[in-house]
């Protein structure tokens, strides 16, 4: 073999021929069966479709077309060849392989009734691949099938209700009604959550009971793993948050957490993660982001979003920036109200969009939008039907910032899908049909999480039916959400994997070792030591005693397990509250104090909460060391500055705590850097964003 490839995207180019001008492309005059289709297509002969080289490999896909505008993933009689093995070869199931040979290759699939051609060049003096596409009416997959679907096809593409429960009860397996109504509907897609997700054979069978019951064309399934306080799977591996990868610094070590995610999902059946977080946290009462954003500084956002979207994207699943224009600067929980972010668009490019901006840029499939209101960008007005007052229009609702910001300024043309419909920001004032109606008339794509499937249908198909929202606006969305389903092979396959094979690989893939070795590389390089009065790390003797105090309710008593494994002598004191003088005296004997603190609120950090009041207690009155965790906000040292060392973790899986008790003992040598600015009380700099000590 030559040398290797770099990964690159490929360019394309159009190759300029007509199907049927030449012999070897389109009908054959031999018959196979072929269960109905009337044509056999390469998926990246499909305009929308782009795909990259990776590893000198490219995958292709054989598609047969049905004549009522259907297209299922061929494997009836499918056979790859190569013109010229010296250039490239295929395997049985259109994996490409580039040898490094300069030179030129058609890769060729027949079914013996239909065929199709894709050419690949590789110029080794320039060191680029091209693809040069085939052309004619019979690549318009996405085109031909919307032009076959009704109208109420056309609308369920762009519906993705959640079955988090059925009549009271956690839907952890398919039945008849939920069944029924992704028929009835025809829907595009299903979002799952934490009581949906429990083990990975159950919901591997879930996946593919809902995946059965699609009509035409295979579920857009999304969920929202994140990774740190935003985690759904149950039986997955507990990746650190993005505000502990901003910790890292690291674009290689988010990357491969990005691909481990995206593998379990993809095990799994689930094609979408509504991630990564792209919002700036710039604000530390932000009661709704915090550490599910990478960090307070645009740049890095962007960096490591990228790397993120990358690593999942390069899984084979979606990934979903969110929530534009962005969620970072806000005091108000858009699930509970409706926050404002009031600054102009020359300083929202700065900050709040430029993440956004560079995720785009890079391709990212999907954008979710904010429920937030910028009155700087549109300060169009809405009556609420919650009480009748004024209120401003948010960026889910708002044409001005989907179309016009979105798509016109920035050049989007991924999904955009809102954010959880159901949220009291939108619910309360708009009420669930009209806040569909509004969205899609701004330029949404997916309608996420509608309130009344059945009432919100309706209304958008007679919104259609009377000309208030053009077909062609409903059309527009189903182009970028079929292109969404080709590019990430969310396609209906005509014969499928057995439901035991699937099983079996997802119990090989989700929670592997491999992903709990990225797990427990990203959170030992995250722990970031913010103060260190020569307490760290521990200097401890048999006979010493360590008290580690805080709740078991705020997650303390894992770091009390982890401590425990280094020093048997360890006490746990269980407490939210400041010490009896029963339990001081528990403590003052210890040779060091270690204290979890959690808070995930402005009210929680404050220096009267209970947490704050327990922890000067002990630094003023215990005459201990005292070494302060803070397991989830790194900002609770604000309450507390006088300890005498301090380390944060930025979320509370074992892993984290296993590092940040490895970190007290001296096994792990802090790396991490503050993706934040810490403030005192006063708002003036305490630790600033950059900030992190070593040993």
């Amino acid at each position: 073999m030559g040398k290797m490839l770099k990964k690159l995207t490929v360019p394309v180019l159009a190759l300029g021929l007509m199907a049927t001008q030449n012999p070897m492309i389109g009908m054959s005059t031999a018959k196979a069966e072929t269960g109905g289709a009337n044509d056999l297509v390469i998926d990246l002969n499909v305009p929308q479709v782009t795909r990259e080289v990776k590893n000198n490999q490219i995958d292709l896909n054989a598609l047969h077309v049905n004549s009522d505008g259907q297209f299922m993933q061929a494997f009836q009689n499918i056979k790859w060849s190569s013109s010229n093995k010296n250039v490239a070869s295929v395997d049985e199931n259109g994996e490409v392989t580039l040898t490094g040979h300069t030179g030129k290759t058609f890769i060729y699939v027949n079914d013996g009734s239909y065929s199709d051609r894709i050419s690949i060049q590789y110029k080794g003096n320039q060191d680029q691949v091209l693809l040069q596409k085939e052309e004619g009416d019979r690549y318009d997959l996405i085109g031909n099938a919307i032009k076959h679907m009704t109208i109420e096809e056309k609308v369920g593409q762009m519906l993705m209700p959640d079955f988090r429960t059925w009549k009271g009860k956690n839907v952890t397996e398919m039945n008849p009604e939920i069944a029924q109504l992704v028929k009835d509907y025809h829907l595009g897609g299903v979002i799952l959550f934490r009581e949906n997700v429990v083990t990975t054979e159950q919901t591997a069978r879930l996946i593919d009971s809902y995946q059965q019951a699609a009509d035409k064309f295979s579920l857009v399934t999304a969920i929202d793993q994140e990774g740190g306080i935003v985690t759904r799977l149950q039986s997955g591996t507990d990746m650190p948050g993005n505000m502990a990868l901003g910790a890292t610094r690291s674009e290689e070590v988010t990357e491969k957490v990005g691909k481990a995610i995206g593998e379990e999902l993809k095990a799994l059946g689930i094609n979408m993660d509504l991630a990564p977080d792209l919002d700036v946290n710039i604000n530390p009462d932000n009661p709704v982001i915090g550490v599910r954003s990478f960090g307070g500084d645009p740049e890095l956002v962007a960096k490591l979003g990228k790397a993120y979207i990358k690593g999942l994207q390069e899984s084979g699943t979606a990934a979903t920036g969110k929530h534009f224009p962005g969620h970072g600067d806000t005091a108000v929980d858009s699930h509970l109200g409706l926050p404002e972010v009031p600054y102009d668009l020359d300083r929202l490019k700065k900050i709040e969009l430029y993440p956004f901006q560079q995720a785009m840029d890079a391709g990212i499939d999907a954008i979710m939008t904010a429920h937030v209101t910028f009155p700087k960008i549109d300060d169009s007005k809405a009556i609420s039907k919650k009480d009748g007052t004024e209120i401003s229009i948010p960026a889910t609702l708002s044409h001005k910032v989907l179309t016009g910001l979105m798509r016109e300024s920035m050049g989007f043309k991924g999904v955009i899908i809102t954010d959880a419909m159901n949220m009291q920001a939108i619910s309360d004032h708009f009420g669930p049909v009209d806040a569909a109606i509004r969205a899609v008339k701004a330029g949404t794509d997916i309608v996420l999480m509608p309130v009344g499937i059945s009432e919100v249908a309706n209304g958008l198909y007679n919104e259609v039916k009377s000309g208030d929202i053009p077909v062609e606006r409903i059309e527009q969305s189903d182009e970028r959400i079929l292109t969404l389903k080709l590019q990430r092979g969310i396609v209906k396959p005509e014969s499928d994997t057995s439901i035991e094979s699937k099983v079996g690989n997802a119990i090989q893939v989700v929670g592997s070792e491999e992903h709990k070795q990225v797990e427990k590389e990203a959170a030992s390089k995250s722990i970031t030591l913010v103060k260190n009065n020569e307490v760290l790390p521990v200097n401890t003797a048999e006979g010493d005693k360590i008290a580690v105090v805080g709740y078991s309710g705020y997650y303390v008593d894992r770091l009390y397990s982890q401590v425990k494994k280094h020093h048997a002598n360890t006490i746990f004191i269980d407490t939210s509250k400041p010490l009896t003088s029963q339990q001081m005296d528990q403590v003052k004997n210890a040779k060091y104090i270690i204290l979890g603190t959690y808070t995930s609120s402005v009210s929680g950090r404050a220096p009267g909460s209970s947490q704050m009041l327990l922890a000067n207690q002990l630094i003023s009155q215990s005459g201990v060391p005292v070494i302060a965790v803070a397991i989830r906000n790194p900002y609770d040292i604000m309450s507390y500055p006088n300890v005498n060392a301090y380390l944060t973790q930025y979320g509370f899986s074992n892993a984290s705590f296993e590092a940040a008790a490895n970190t007290i003992f001296g096994q792990n040598n802090p790396v991490g850097k503050l993706p934040i600015t810490i403030f005192n009380q006063t708002g003036d700099v305490l630790y600033g964003f950059g900030h992190g000590l070593s040993y």
